[in-house]
């Protein structure tokens, strides 16, 4: 869809379903009756009726569309919009492309999530194989690839544990053609082409490149930011990117790996039909690291602290001996896992005071409701940093985005500070296949209340070893640098494993909002809370 700033849009949607549907307008801000949220801010749009979308556009810039009932969003029911701005696009280009990835499944996505629930690394075919432990022991000695495995078995998780879904049950597609079927972008040599990147796939993150190729990003979530030139980028369900570049030769490949390198969506950049280039062998597979499990451990003493940065919440400290463990010499031996006794808190609705110091505290505080069945880790030395690729990035020799690159062209739509805090954690337990905030599925959750007006900063602390993009409706996310300075002005923002980040929101949209994990399993099975601003 295509539509301009400024303008009142009236979209009505017939549903010639036989079960009930809507539209979110992912990214767009507008009031929240026409959010498209069955169960928030509309009942849902039943058979054979229509509902009227109407609302002006305040914005500009590369978003999409997607079906926010059951599970149509994965059965293909998204699409693409760009809001043209009012006045000259200051990204001045010669052409334009739009590049929806997102993935498919063959399977009906409930029976896909049925054996997620029955066993939560259903489809990780990189669990570590006999073959992994041998080239460990060449590597390491026998001694220490036994202990790295004993490591990993008594917490019961997998270091490959990167994606929900594989290629196995995937097939990862690029404007919903296949990698077989080639989408292609034409241009003319030395033409400035601007590429819309639209994560539109329910349950992969992408890493994306253009072998041969720099791409300058310019925008980041349909607002612009600062050009900054890179070789790849990653990103998850919810996210949009626009590049820039300027192709040469006459044929280039648009490869988009998966996270977990099982399978890849590609198309082509080409002077004409039917041209190719070749296309890369995906990237090794890695094994999440500690810092992955543990966040920060920076000027901290390694040898004392071992496991002491994770809780095990119900798989229980109690069934893990760490006492006789020495894990490449990090002694387990002193660590409390009972450690700190958090009694009755409910950080989801807490205000800490004024926040008057810069940037998100950094005491990590978990709710009483984390140790409980819903929950298998517990992250307490989490780390705050914004510059790091993630896993499968790091030290590839390519120029890799980071969100730390990203700054928002014109600032912070509100200069003012944070009046209070709020801060929540992700949470989930693999080996049950359940996804929450506090350990709280969304069933059993209460609202988080904004007042209208205020000026908030969100805290939220991934315990799990999995990156979710955290999509707010209704209103901005301003995300914070480690010091509490503004960084970028997003709508999705990705939280890796053990990593604590902060934004700040100005509650301006009155209404009943969603907030939730954009993997769509991860939001179906209870990773979602409701915000009221009132």
């Amino acid at each position: 869809m295509r539509w301009r700033e400024g303008d009142t849009v009236t979209i009505r949607v017939k549903n010639t379903l036989k079960e009930d549907t809507s539209i979110h307008w992912h990214g767009i801000i507008l009031p929240y009756q026409m959010d498209g949220v069955p169960g928030i801010s509309f009942p849902g749009i039943p058979p054979g009726e229509t509902f009227v979308y109407q609302f002006k556009l305040e914005q500009s810039g590369t978003y999409w569309y997607h079906s926010h009932s059951g599970m149509q969003e994965a059965q293909g029911m998204y699409g693409a919009i760009i809001v043209e701005p009012r006045d000259a696009d200051p990204i001045r280009v010669d052409r334009d492309h739009i590049i929806q990835l997102s993935d498919w499944t063959d399977e009906h996505p409930m029976r896909v999530l049925s054996k997620l629930k029955a066993q939560g690394d259903y489809y990780n075919y990189n669990k570590p194989t006999a073959v992994d432990f041998f080239r460990d022991v060449s590597q390491m000695g026998m001694s220490a690839a036994l202990e790295k495995r004993q490591m990993w078995n008594e917490m019961r998780m997998s270091p490959t544990d990167l994606a929900d879904l594989s290629a196995d049950v995937l097939t990862y597609l690029m404007n919903g053609t296949t990698p077989a079927g080639n989408w292609t972008g034409l241009f003319r040599p030395g033409e400035r082409v601007r590429l819309r990147f639209v994560n539109g796939a329910a349950n992969t993150f992408y890493d994306v490149r253009i072998p041969g190729l720099k791409m300058t990003v310019v925008q980041a979530d349909g607002q612009n930011v600062e050009p900054v030139t890179v070789d790849e980028f990653r990103f998850g369900p919810g996210q949009t990117y626009d590049v820039v570049v300027q192709p040469k030769d006459d044929a280039y490949t648009v490869f988009a790996q998966s996270m977990d390198r099982t399978g890849y969506a590609r198309g082509t950049l080409a002077v004409r039909e039917g041209l190719t280039a070749p296309v890369p062998a995906l990237d090794p597979v890695q094994w999440l690291t500690m810092t992955d499990m543990m966040g920060d451990m920076g000027g901290m003493d390694h040898g004392a602290m071992g496991h002491g940065a994770m809780n095990h919440g119900a798989a229980g400290s109690a069934a893990m001996n760490h006492g006789g463990m020495n894990h490449g010499g990090m002694n387990h031996g002193g660590m409390n896992h009972g450690g700190m006794n958090h009694g009755g808190m409910n950080h989801a609705a807490m205000g800490h005071g004024s926040a008057a110091s810069a940037g998100a505290s950094k005491t990590v505080r978990h709710a009483r409701t984390e140790y409980g069945p819903s929950v298998d880790m517990r992250v307490d030395t989490p780390r705050t940093n914004l510059d790091d690729p993630g896993i499968g990035l790091r030290d590839n020799g390519r120029r890799v985005l980071t969100l730390a690159d990203l700054h928002t062209v014109g600032g912070a739509m509100d200069p003012r500070g944070a009046e209070r805090e709020i801060e929540l954690h992700l949470t989930g337990h693999m080996e049950r296949y359940s996804w929450s905030f506090d350990g709280v599925e969304f069933g059993q959750s209460t609202p988080v209340h904004l007042r209208y007006g205020e000026r908030v900063r969100v805290i939220l602390h991934n315990d799990t070893m999995m990156t979710h993009p955290m999509h707010l409706h209704g209103v901005w996310s301003e995300l914070e640098t480690p010091d509490g300075a503004f960084q970028a002005r997003l709508h999705t923002i990705p939280v890796q494993p053990a990593q604590r980040i902060s934004f700040l929101v100005t509650a301006d949209a009155l209404g009943r909002w969603a907030w939730h994990c954009h993997l769509m399993f991860h939001m179906d099975m209870g990773m979602f809370r409701e915000v009221v601003i009132a």
